[in-house]
């Protein structure tokens, strides 16, 4: 299973992209960089300038300025303290916690809602200085937390650690020039009208475009979030645009080894580990961060349609595995069979009423061949109304040529021949014919 880091699953219905806004050859990176991070005290404690003005001696080249200037020429820090942070600066509330919380205790979730005021740290430098200056801001907001006894935000990516998580995520495994920029970043999946939307948070800290993914199934969050991983990390590495946007992922060219190596060592057989892409301007939607967006275009894959360009990319990128079993139903799995389709009334109230992000529903529907048979595959729902269904086909035909995985299709409910109601914590009911079948 190939690794997919600090991901977050959130909720919301929003309106598609287009994919017409190809990128000049060049870099992305800006030319200045600013970000902040925000240390919330405890309820009792207070904030003393004195305590940041000690810890700045350790980082002698971040300039100490009253206001970040508009034209930056050198690694610059402006430290300003909230006084109300309940108005002014509110922290996550218990319920988001959950998700982008690291390290906290019950205690620590009701310190910050108790919380008065913080100190907030304000980062500018150029492009030059973009790492030295990031381990800078990364080691004073823990030195900060641990002097103060507060909880650490990282303003762009809107999660909250304690100062032994922040140093275990961001510091720890940080040996070379460049770190793995997962440990920097997070990833946001959450439900997007049919489909679902994926974009990261905290590439500004790099001086580069946030990165969005959108229509795919909740089936491929995995590769969908490994490659914008490493399309993030190919791009903090320097990485530049070709002519009219486009990009050449190889995953044996990316320099940080604990990356590149999780994600070789779980290629399929047949993956190359190279992913052809197209770099195009990203439509905006609420909650996305206050940043340049840039979408993932499949345009140099063949398929019947976007969703199949992207099943081509991915599986040239890691390749895939797909079995075909020929068999007759016989008495056994006919009734195996209907036991199943009697629970897809349950299914499609459920499905219409909301699944939990990360939940998914597959059902086994027959597609007819030229010598008059069927060929049975697996679909990902993604809309079901009455008997219709649509929704991502999951499986290569063997002998139907004008299907492809990836592909959308519609199909009946009254042809269904079993289902899969999978968890987002992978765990699964259904699939009864399967035993049968094999």
């Amino acid at each position: 299973m190939r690794r997919i880091v600090s991901i977050v699953f959130l909720a919301a219905v929003v309106m598609g992209c287009g994919r017409d806004r190809y990128l000049p050859a060049g870099p992305l990176a800006a030319p200045s960089i600013r970000f902040e991070h925000a240390i919330y005290l405890p309820p009792s404690a207070q904030a003393s300038p004195l305590i940041v003005e000690q810890l700045l001696r350790r980082h002698s080249e971040l300039q100490r300025v009253d206001k970040l200037a508009d034209k930056v020429e050198r690694m610059t820090i402006a430290v300003h303290v909230e006084n109300d942070v309940r108005k002014d600066f509110p922290p996550p509330d218990p319920h988001l916690l959950k998700y982008v919380g690291h390290g906290l205790t019950a205690a620590h979730v009701e310190s910050l809602q108790k919380s008065t005021q913080a100190i907030v740290l304000a980062f500018a430098h150029p492009q030059k200085d973009v790492w030295r200056s990031l381990r800078h801001a990364t080691e004073l907001a823990a030195e900060v937390a641990r002097a103060t006894g507060g909880l650490i935000l990282d303003v762009e990516t809107r999660e909250v650690f304690t100062p032994e998580e922040w140093e275990r995520r961001r510091l720890a495994e940080w040996t070379d020039e460049i770190p793995e920029v997962t440990g920097h970043t997070t990833i946001h999946i959450y439900q997007h009208g049919e489909l679902a939307r994926a974009v990261t948070l905290g590439m500004a800290k790099f001086g580069l475009p946030d990165i969005v993914m959108d229509d795919f199934p909740w089936s491929i969050q995995r590769p969908v979030g490994n490659t914008i991983n490493l399309l993030s990390q190919a791009l903090a590495e320097g990485t530049l645009l070709g002519r009219g946007g486009t990009l050449d992922l190889d995953i044996r060219r990316i320099r940080n080894a604990s990356l590149r190596d999780a994600n070789l060592t779980t290629l399929e057989k047949n993956g190359t580990g190279v992913a052809h892409l197209l770099i195009i301007d990203g439509d905006r939607d609420d909650g996305d961060p206050d940043n340049r967006l840039i979408e993932v275009a499949f345009d140099a894959y063949e398929g019947n349609d976007f969703h199949a360009k992207r099943e081509a990319m991915l599986d040239a990128l890691f390749g895939s595995t797909d079995e075909t079993t020929f068999v007759d139903h016989d008495d056994a799995v006919l009734a195996a069979s209907r036991k199943a389709r009697e629970n897809l009334p349950a299914l499609r109230t459920a499905f219409n009423a909301g699944l939990a992000p990360g939940e998914l529903i597959l059902v086994k529907a027959p597609f007819p061949t030229d010598d008059g048979r069927n060929e049975w595959m697996w679909v990902e729902v993604s809309r079901w109304e009455g008997n219709s269904i649509r929704g991502i086909l999951q499986n290569d035909p063997s002998v139907i040529r004008n299907l492809h995985a990836g592909q959308m299709v519609e199909v009946k409910e009254s042809e269904l021949f079993d289902y899969i109601r999978r968890q987002p914590d992978g765990s699964q009911e259904g699939n009864t014919t399967s035993a049968f079948l094999k």
